[in-house]
């Protein structure tokens, strides 16, 4: 009984995890974070940026909610007025789960590395003997 309380909880708190799992962002998505994360950084409003680049507050608040896509011309626009390059707009930051699975694989990498050593130790103190 108490066995079977646990798989119960084990898969409950698997499928919790995978619910609040994040989806893969789209492109949209990518660009309407980048737009508003460079907008904040130079400390402009909605209505300055839409001013700069010569388009609407509204566009601006659409992009940045991903419901509108800007064409290339937009976006050239949008970076000179955020003096950024363009494609500093679909730039992928990494997540705290890359850091994640960047330190494993260097943990992995480097416990691989002592027991290698260990064992050539071990190995060549024993043919000595």
């Amino acid at each position: 009984m108490v066995y079977m309380t646990l798989v119960n909880s084990h898969e409950a708190l698997i499928i919790a995890l995978m619910a609040t799992r994040k989806k893969t962002s789209g492109l949209r998505d990518i660009l309407a974070r980048n737009l508003k994360e460079n907008r904040k950084k130079c400390r402009l409003s909605q209505a300055k940026l839409a001013e700069k680049a010569n388009i609407t507050t509204q566009y601006i608040a659409m992009i940045e909610v991903s419901r509108k896509f800007p064409t290339p011309e937009m976006l050239d626009r949008l970076a000179k007025a955020l003096d950024i390059e363009t494609y500093q707009l679909f730039m992928v930051k990494p997540g705290p789960e890359d850091a994640m699975t960047q330190l494993h694989d260097t943990l992995a990498a480097n416990l691989e590395k002592v027991v290698t050593q260990a064992v050539e130790k071990s190995i060549t103190a024993t043919c000595k003997r």
